[in-house]
């Protein structure tokens, strides 16, 4: 994406869409408006969740795998 700089972990730019969604629901007038801002900001919010245990399976997948190897070696 031009112009937007990668981040480290995904669930950071979901957290920051889920962020502008409550804000602007928080200043939205028509409460269709306000609705589907709650309803954006709450599916960011679970991409984020699943995005975050997705990074922790994996970081815990790579540490198995690092013992089992560490265990065949020694």
């Amino acid at each position: 994406m031009a112009g937007h700089p990668q981040m480290a972990h995904p669930h950071e730019f979901y957290l920051e869409r889920a962020d502008e969604a409550a804000a602007l629901a928080a200043k939205a007038t028509l409460e269709n408006v306000r609705d589907r801002e709650l309803r954006s900001e709450k599916t960011w919010r679970g991409l984020a969740e699943q995005a975050r245990r997705t990074i922790e399976e994996r970081e815990k997948a790579d540490r198995v795998r690092a013992e089992r190897r560490a265990a065949e070696a020694g």
